[in-house]
């Protein structure tokens, strides 16, 4: 079988794809739909650089087949998180904090968090580093990226 017809959405446009079995969903957000915020880090799955939401969960999209998304399933990037020229609270957060450093972990980080903040608007600041424990950040510390987060969820960011 040389290609699997797929369907699913991407940051609310519907796609329909015939892709390799083989192939991932950071290949082809990459290089078919040119969404260039995941990063392809450890490519197994371990630093979450290439942190997408699937259906609204921090996935790794480096070891996601995309011919394994079912029709209706929902992706989103980093490219749909703001409204337009509007950011999201938590992508104006990391910029206000200073928590953006070299910016190759930053889709994936503010993703997690998005995805956190949606299922809890008020996290402890233990479920904020356990939540944010499975980004790698290889610059510095995390300080300001808990405290971005932190942020956020004290509506210390003003909520689009």
């Amino acid at each position: 079988m040389d290609r699997l017809k797929v369907k699913f959405v991407v940051n609310g446009q519907p796609v329909d794809l015939n892709v390799k079995p083989s192939e991932t969903l950071l290949e082809t957000l990459r290089d078919r739909l040119e969404l260039t915020g995941a990063k392809e880090g450890c490519g197994l799955g371990a630093c979450g650089s290439c942190t997408v939401l699937l259906n609204g969960l921090p996935t790794r999209s480096c070891i996601v087949l995309t011919a394994e998304l079912d029709d209706g399933d929902e992706v989103r990037t980093i490219e749909g998180l703001a409204d337009g020229t509007k950011l999201d609270p938590i992508q104006e957060s990391f910029m206000e904090n200073g928590a953006i450093q070299c910016g190759f972990c930053t889709p994936g980080m503010v993703l997690t968090a998005k995805s956190l903040l949606d299922r809890n608007p008020k996290p402890s600041k233990e479920e904020i580093i356990r939540s944010m424990s499975s980004n790698l950040c290889r610059c510095t510390g995390y300080k300001k990226i808990l405290e971005s987060v932190e942020a956020v969820s004290s509506s210390k960011v003003s909520k689009s």
